[in-house]
């Protein structure tokens, strides 16, 4: 009999976000090994909620569940009952859905993406039906979440109370032994992978007419990680000396929609900088063959999707030595690195790649060479392959069946 799986996740396709496309892929992963894989999306956090409380519109839970090629996918929404409930009370909400549903299939091992939001509800009940628990630390959960001290209690017992937990970047995994430092004998560090893309054949963007010159150009759902303020300086001292065009291809996130706003008519870029907006990931896609260099300045950022496509696209990158984009990119091979929040080293290494399209070509091909080889889907599955051999104490036999790993 199929061993079941249940994945918890705060994002799942058609989703938009990193988290949920990492999810997807190891789903159809486990799908591979021979697994019966459910993945339950909720969310953690639920201003979404509130706002409707206060507006007036109460509804009961809702779950709903389809299958997406194989996947079955539950989606819990708590109720809205008060315009006074809290965190709490959603909580306790998504618990009982997710322990209905583990009531119904009788999961034999549960495994969360990114543990602030779902790490906890997922330990808690795996513990409780002693049942084994994957946690995989995606990034901000120990960058950002675990300063707060509401969580650094909730965040720490998770780690403690894994049966594995992975990591995205080795600093990641670092900084989670410092914490837990009894994690050490169960947990490991390894990249995300990415799918081959054909660039070749793709429709022309939108806003391909108003991209002029060099082009530099990021991926992604703006935010405070981003570390976007020191591209901006960084453009702005470029712009007299080179024809240049800064290209965003995404949006900022809501909430800091005004401190970007700000930031932006401070850069006095103009109709330099050109923002797409949001759009979905294969629109997304097409700008990649106009940009001449990909920056990616992030102050913090685990393993991100954009920069792995990036490289799939043969581009030169000039990345922050930060997790894994500092692990991936060698200086002078397949790209540039400069030190997080350095307007000024931004700056002379996009005009080191912009004075040299020979440079520039070098790197976009060891990237993809480094894409196609070091970042297949291959590696990674044969690394979740280890894990869930480990984790569940079977032979790749008996977890495979007639699947093979490539």
């Amino acid at each position: 009999m199929k061993k079941k799986i249940c994945l918890t996740t705060l994002e799942f396709p058609p989703d938009v976000g990193g988290v949920g496309e990492s999810a997807h892929r190891i789903a159809q992963m486990l799908l591979d090994f021979g697994y019966e894989v459910h993945v339950a999306v909720f969310r953690g956090v639920f201003r979404k909620e509130k706002a409707k409380a206060i507006a007036g519109e109460y509804k009961r839970s809702n779950l709903t569940t389809t299958e997406q090629n194989g996947i079955v996918v539950h989606r819990l929404k708590p109720a809205i009952r008060s315009s006074v409930a809290g965190d709490g009370d959603y909580l306790a909400d998504i618990y009982l859905q997710l322990k209905n549903l583990h009531q119904k299939y009788k999961f034999d091992l549960f495994h969360a993406f990114f543990i602030n939001e779902t790490g906890f509800i997922s330990t808690l009940l795996a513990k409780e039906n002693n049942l084994p628990v994957i946690n995989s630390v995606r990034g901000a959960d120990l960058h950002k979440h675990i300063f707060n001290p509401q969580q650094h209690g909730q965040i720490t017992w998770i780690l403690e109370n894994s049966s594995w937990t992975t990591f995205v970047s080795r600093d990641l995994m670092n900084r989670a032994r410092v914490l837990v430092p009894n994690i050490e004998a169960k947990s490991s560090a390894f990249w995300n992978s990415v799918n081959p893309i054909n660039f070749e054949g793709l429709p022309t963007p939108k806003l391909a007419d108003r991209l002029q010159g060099i082009v530099i150009g990021s991926v992604g759902r703006f935010r405070d990680k981003k570390g976007l303020e020191y591209l901006f300086d960084a453009c702005c001292e470029l712009k007299s000396e080179i024809d240049l065009t800064l290209l965003l291809v995404g949006d900022f996130v809501e909430k800091e929609m005004e401190y970007w706003q700000a930031e932006i008519d401070n850069s006095n870029l103009g109709d330099r900088l050109v923002v797409t907006g949001t759009i979905s990931r294969s629109e997304a896609l097409t700008y990649l063959p106009y940009i001449d260099i990909f920056a990616i300045p992030s102050l913090s950022d685990g393993c991100p999707n954009a920069l792995l496509e990036a490289m799939l696209a043969g581009k030169a990158i000039v990345g922050t030595q930060v997790d894994a984009i500092g692990e991936i990119i060698e200086p002078e091979k397949d790209g540039l690195l400069v030190n997080p929040s350095s307007s000024q080293e931004l700056a002379a290494a996009m005009r080191k790649l912009s004075s040299n399209s020979q440079m520039r070509q070098s790197f976009g091909a060891a990237a993809q060479k480094k894409a196609y080889e070091q970042l297949a889907p291959s590696v990674e599955k044969q690394n979740w392959h280890r894990v869930y051999q480990e984790v569940l104490g079977t032979s790749a036999e008996s977890i495979l069946g007639s699947a093979t790993l490539v």
